[in-house]
């Protein structure tokens, strides 16, 4: 009975404090035609008791939370990953999946195609993203660089050079993974917050280059006129160069999903894990610390060069503006909210974070608001993300008809 006088208490100053904030904004209103002010009490009426409502509500789940550990690791699971580690019914899941995604084009328009086709490049981002942060625990605010190192590699390739999209996709990977490298080799040192500050300086330096530097990357106006992929020589339709490139996308994010999962479970993964667990120990047990960042840099700068490439084909246009600050936020937000390590998570936090602002534009004077509430909301109750990564654990069960052991 203390404790809910109390909660009740808390709610109630912490109403009190909100309506005292939002007076001036909610209340107050001028009217300048009639030099008169209206007093507006009902909407300080509503403050006040939604804000106490919404306190007592938060206050319950955080007690919640508190009380809900428990000891079994199996009940820890959400029912997603329970799924998840059933293999029939992830087999099955994966197969609607496939299936929907191959009929996708068909079923919707073109407009629908098109943003589907975005959501899947930041998918395919995320991921490499989370090869560097959520398996090797390195904090990268730049990563929108390798992005923008791809898109630019394909449009000045095709510019000066003539080369085709399927010459240049293998290739703005390469350069991408170039970058990477060269950029992880100053900062092996770094970690934390000095890691990221770094990583955001680099982004902006790559941005400011290719805003600059007009001889080179033509600077703010930008280049026009990228050509689409080709089709064996066929010229499609806008509608059919749509769903061929929608097709080419869906490839190289299932591609990208069958390496990240083969490397997350090799000996190349395990020591990204190990890293991020524990740089001393990892380097005690015998792991090359500068090779195994420098693999990390380089392959998730790899498919974030390949993602600019499909990027600067799907919008025939890039200039420095569609490379700031803000889309390494937003990748870095696809791996945090989905699940760091976890490919699950990080394709539906992508999914969600891209296609749930375009089907939102009716709130786009709130939709910042609703972003940072859900970034609160996630970060108090499920800090590790949507869909948590499930590690493989190992049991050893001897034998029966093991001979005993002396002692």
């Amino acid at each position: 009975m203390t404790r809910a006088k109390d909660e009740i208490k808390k709610s109630t100053l912490t109403a009190l404090w909100f309506m005292f904030l939002t007076f001036p904004i909610l209340v107050i209103r001028v009217n300048t035609v009639e030099n008169e002010i209206e007093w507006r009490w009902l909407n300080m009426a509503g403050i006040g008791i939604g804000t106490f409502f919404l306190s007592m509500l938060w206050r319950y789940m955080i007690r919640r939370q508190e009380m809900g550990t428990k000891t079994d690791k199996h009940d820890q699971l959400s029912l997603v990953q329970r799924l998840l580690l059933n293999r029939k019914i992830f087999f099955s899941a994966a197969a609607c999946a496939v299936v929907f995604t191959l009929a996708f084009p068909h079923m919707f328009s073109m407009y629908q195609t098109s943003i589907m086709i975005s959501a899947l490049i930041y998918v395919m981002l995320g991921l490499g993203l989370n090869i560097v942060i959520g398996l090797a625990g390195l904090l990268d605010l730049g990563y929108v660089a390798f992005f923008a190192v791809g898109a630019y590699s394909y449009a000045l390739l095709n510019l000066h050079y003539g080369l085709v999209f399927w010459i240049a996709l293998p290739l703005g990977g390469l350069l991408a993974l170039v970058f990477g490298v060269l950029f992880g080799y100053p900062v092996l040192r770094l970690r934390g917050d000095y890691l990221a500050i770094v990583t955001l300086g680099f982004g902006e330096i790559i941005r400011l280059v290719l805003e600059n530097w007009n001889a080179f990357s033509f600077g703010p106006s930008g280049i026009a006129d990228i050509p689409k992929p080709p089709f064996f020589g066929i010229d499609l339709s806008l509608s059919g160069t749509t769903i061929y490139i929608f097709y080419i996308i869906v490839a190289l994010v299932i591609f990208t999903i069958f390496v990240i999962h083969r490397l997350q479970y090799s000996r190349i993964g395990r020591a990204w894990i190990a890293l991020k667990d524990d740089e001393i120990a990892c380097q005690a047990m015998g792991i090359d610390k500068a090779k195994t960042k420098l693999r990390a840099f380089g392959l998730g700068a790899m498919w974030a060069g390949m993602g600019g490439v499909v990027f600067a084909a799907k919008t025939s246009f890039i200039n420095p503006a569609s490379f700031t600050i803000w889309e390494s936020v937003i990748i870095l937000c696809t791996v945090v909210l989905g699940g760091m390590g976890s490919i699950t998570g990080v394709i539906c936090g992508a999914l969600l974070l891209i296609l749930l602002p375009e089907y939102l534009r009716a709130f786009a004077e709130f939709r910042m608001i609703i972003f940072g509430a859900v970034l609160v909301l996630m970060m108090v109750f499920r800090p590790g993300g949507m869909i948590e990564n499930v590690r493989q654990t190992y049991h050893f069960k001897k034998s029966p008809d093991a001979a005993p052991v002396d002692s």
